[in-house]
This record gives structure tokens, sequence and C-alpha cells, in this order.
């Protein structure tokens, strides 16, 4: 969907306020067509991104896994090598 929005789940270290916040801000960005919102829609937008980084917290601390947390910087070297092997 976009870009910015990664996996946060599962990860060590866990995904940071930033990171969580930075997906929210891009989810509310894609769902109103707007990258910096107006004067008269700021307060709208800026509540959309507070309340869904809270419904992200709130999911993340429930979920459950039994597999192993997954590495950032292995995560990230396997993502280089997929877009190496696809975009050359």
């Amino acid at each position: 969907m976009c870009r910015n929005i990664r996996t946060l789940f599962n990860f060590e270290p866990p995904a940071t306020e930033l990171e969580i916040r930075d997906a929210s801000l891009q989810f509310v960005r894609k769902l109103s067509g707007f990258s910096v919102p107006s004067k008269a829609n700021e307060a709208a937008f800026d509540q959309a991104v507070q309340e869904i980084a809270a419904s992200a917290r709130t999911l993340i601390a429930a979920l459950v896994t039994a597999s192993e947390p997954r590495n950032r910087e292995e995560e990230a070297a396997k993502a280089k090598a997929r877009s190496a092997a696809r975009f050359g």
C-alpha cells in the first residue's frame, strides 16, 4: 500500500514511537489524499494520526507469536537484495 508503512510487530528492538507515528501519518495521508492538510483540515488530520497511532500501539501490544523476533538489519538486507534482483 504505502512504502513507508512497515511491519512493526515482532522485531528486536521493538518498534519505536516514531516508527508507529510515521506509519500512522502515512496511512492518514493515503486515506485523505493530503500530504499536508489545509488549515481547515489540520485538526481532523492530526487527530486521525493520533488515534491510528494509539490503535497501532494497542494492536502491537496485544499480538502474540511463537516465532523469534526478527532482526531489523537482517530484514533490511533481505529487502535490499529483493530490490536489487527486481530492479537490477
